[in-house]
């Protein structure tokens, strides 16, 4: 596994294949994916796709992606963050996924300050989105708390979603 951030409770890394369980058991929990539009994975193979068909690429293609988020103490894996370039909207899209027993600790805005730095310090990249179900309170607040601004509110794969962007 390539390591790719630290901050003071959390190390973010790049998912591998042997992940997929991970993928599995993240997307299982419909209370975890109730906003993103996402389905849960039928099985593994399924998990394994969503790895070697969406994720991986990113990182070859453009040295960033949706990355591993563990915590120091315990290496236990408690979901993701990271960067992914869409390319039907030629925009950089933060994101995030947690476990649900993590939800409450401030794993979200941590993981997410480290990538939006990472993505305008490192990869150069002058403006990058968030985007949530516009019923999201809890992701909208971690965009209010990285300092994003709104910029718009539309339809999205996910349905009616809002916009908020980070520019430097």
């Amino acid at each position: 596994m390539k390591s790719i951030l630290e901050t003071s409770r959390l190390r973010l890394f790049e998912f591998t294949l042997a992940d997929a369980q991970l993928i599995f058991d993240l997307n299982e929990d419909p209370e975890v994916i109730r906003y993103v539009g996402d389905r849960r994975c039928e099985n593994l193979e399924a998990a394994r796709a969503v790895l070697s068909d969406i994720i991986l690429p990113q990182y070859k293609l453009y040295s960033m992606g949706r990355w591993a988020v563990a915590l120091k103490d315990t290496h236990e894996i408690i979901g993701w963050c990271g960067i992914k370039y869409l390319t039907e909207s030629k925009e950089y899209d933060l994101g995030y996924r947690f476990f649900q027993k993590h939800w409450g600790n401030g794993y979200a805005t941590e993981s997410a300050i480290a990538v939006l730095e990472y993505g305008h310090t490192q990869l150069g990249l002058k403006t990058i989105v968030g985007k949530a179900d516009s019923g999201n309170t809890a992701s909208i607040n971690v965009f209010r708390k990285l300092g994003m601004k709104f910029e718009r509110s539309g339809e999205e794969h996910c349905g009616m979603a809002v916009v908020y962007s980070s520019m430097r």
